[in-house]
């Protein structure tokens, strides 16, 4: 299983009415193929009343295994269905070294 469908698996315990795993590997200096650098977009009524931080520490809890391992950054976008707009901001583009081919 890629390492994208591990972390919607596991997001899927929140309960979520939207959720978006992307592999943002490809932009940074990471080889080809690589499962690194991944972003979320979640809407769950499990952050309804918790502030940004323990919406981030519920993610780190569930996905503690892969953020041991293969991946290196996540970019989470955490929303209640009434905070969300319908998107989250776009990742920046990587800042880092060369890329590797």
């Amino acid at each position: 299983m890629s390492v994208a469908c591990t972390i919607e698996t596991k997001l899927a315990a929140l309960k979520p009415s939207h959720l978006a795993v992307e592999n943002e590997s490809h932009k940074h200096s990471v080889p080809e193929n690589s499962e690194t650098h991944f972003r979320v977009e979640i809407v769950s009524e499990a952050f309804t009343g918790i502030r940004a931080v323990q919406r981030h520490q519920k993610i780190y809890q569930l996905l503690q295994d892969e953020l041991a391992g293969p991946v290196h950054a996540l970019a989470i976008h955490a929303y209640t269905p009434d905070e969300w707009q319908g998107q989250a901001p776009a990742s920046p583009d990587c800042r880092g070294g060369s890329r590797i081919g």
